[in-house]
């Protein structure tokens, strides 16, 4: 069996270190907010050349917080791609403003600025791009195109721990540091992830900053004083241990994803296949291939025991929770992604000998 990916496999070397620090944990009682938490968003700050990171429960919350810190009039509209995972648009709704849709790129992951220009109105308040798969939206293009308009640029990131923003004259600048407000999920099968639900929210705001701290812990900062309606959203410490340990691995495996995606690049040979174009600078959290007979793929890599996933099998506007509130929209190329993707395994920890597989697999199909 070729797994997906493994999570155990991944992080065996560091076990023993993380259940040290969570028995030092239990003697301290340091549960809600401790010192790891801390520290952890001072090492993930500085790992994103950011000036601040706030801890939180979930990437949900991130961008639900995130949003809310901005203090909108309800229904301001917030511009999102039209492929992305639903918490995207969830967290629109949830902050009681308006989700507006526009397609990824042909062939990308990410929104298509030319066709975001059109979507931009009176109402427009924040552009939440998704550096999906790990592949980074151009922020200095959408900063452009913005400039001189009060409208916010809040990211989601949660594919993308590590990756750079791919335009030349913004030197490199990490996913992190490069908008407004950033969002992190650290669920378990993230490039970074815990042993649970976590997220994350970086920005170099201090107004922001102090405003996202407070909602994250029921609108306080200090005990039984609160500044805002806020909600219950804090990292667990045990995670932040957790997350602290794994952090320092984060570039190496990254890494690792780089090398086995440009092998997948650079061989699989098959006009029956098409390989996604991704940023320059992505850390390939999926590898999505598309094939227009998906279920004959499937059969075939259920035979050969390969592991395999959808990223994702429905477009925002394509979920039945939705098909009321996008009436009759249509995105041809996230629709594209939702039908013929397919993310085959991108595990740092594959050998090469199932790289190898994987790639015979593909090419016979």
């Amino acid at each position: 069996m070729i797994k997906f990916f493994d999570l155990y496999k991944q992080d065996q070397k560091i076990h023993k270190k993380i259940l040290k620090d969570i028995n030092k944990l239990f003697k301290k009682g340091d549960f809600i907010l401790g010192k790891e938490v801390e520290k952890f968003e001072k090492n993930f700050a500085n790992f994103c050349n950011s000036k601040f990171a706030i801890g939180c429960a979930n990437g949900t919350d991130a961008l639900t917080i995130a949003l809310k810190s901005l203090n909108l009039k309800n229904n301001s509209e917030v511009i999102i791609p039209a492929m992305t995972y639903c918490s995207t648009a969830f967290s629109v709704i949830n902050a009681n403003l308006k989700p507006i849709l526009v397609d990824t790129e042909p062939l990308k992951s990410t929104i298509d600025i030319s066709k975001l220009k059109e979507k931009i109105t009176k109402k427009t308040k924040v552009i939440m791009p998704v550096h999906l798969y790990g592949s980074v939206s151009n922020i200095f293009s959408i900063r452009k195109l913005i400039k001189g308009k009060k409208i916010f640029l809040i990211d989601d990131c949660s594919q993308a721990h590590g990756a750079y923003d791919s335009d030349k004259k913004l030197k490199r600048n990490k996913v992190g540091s490069i908008a407004d407000i950033s969002c992190f999920s650290l669920y378990p099968g993230k490039n970074l992830g815990a042993y649970g639900d976590a997220g994350i929210i970086t920005t170099n705001n201090k107004k922001l900053y102090k405003i996202i701290k407070n909602i994250r812990n029921l609108g306080s900062e200090k005990k039984f004083i609160h500044n805002y309606i806020g909600v219950n959203s804090r990292l667990d410490t045990i995670q932040a241990i957790i997350l602290n340990k794994k952090l320092k691995n984060l570039e190496r495996l990254n890494l690792k994803r780089k090398k086995i995606a440009h092998i997948y690049d650079k061989k699989i040979l098959n006009n029956k296949i098409i390989k996604l174009k991704y940023s320059r600078n992505s850390v390939y959290h999926q590898y999505v291939i598309l094939v227009k007979d998906r279920n004959k793929l499937i059969r075939v890599f259920n035979k050969k025991k390969i592991q395999y996933n959808f990223h994702y099998p429905f477009a925002i506007h394509q979920l039945q929770i939705f098909k009321n509130y996008f009436k009759k929209e249509k995105y041809i190329n996230a629709e594209r992604l939702a039908r013929e993707g397919i993310s085959i395994p991108i595990d740092p920890n594959l050998l090469m000998r199932d790289v190898a597989t994987i790639v015979n697999t593909l090419n016979k199909f």
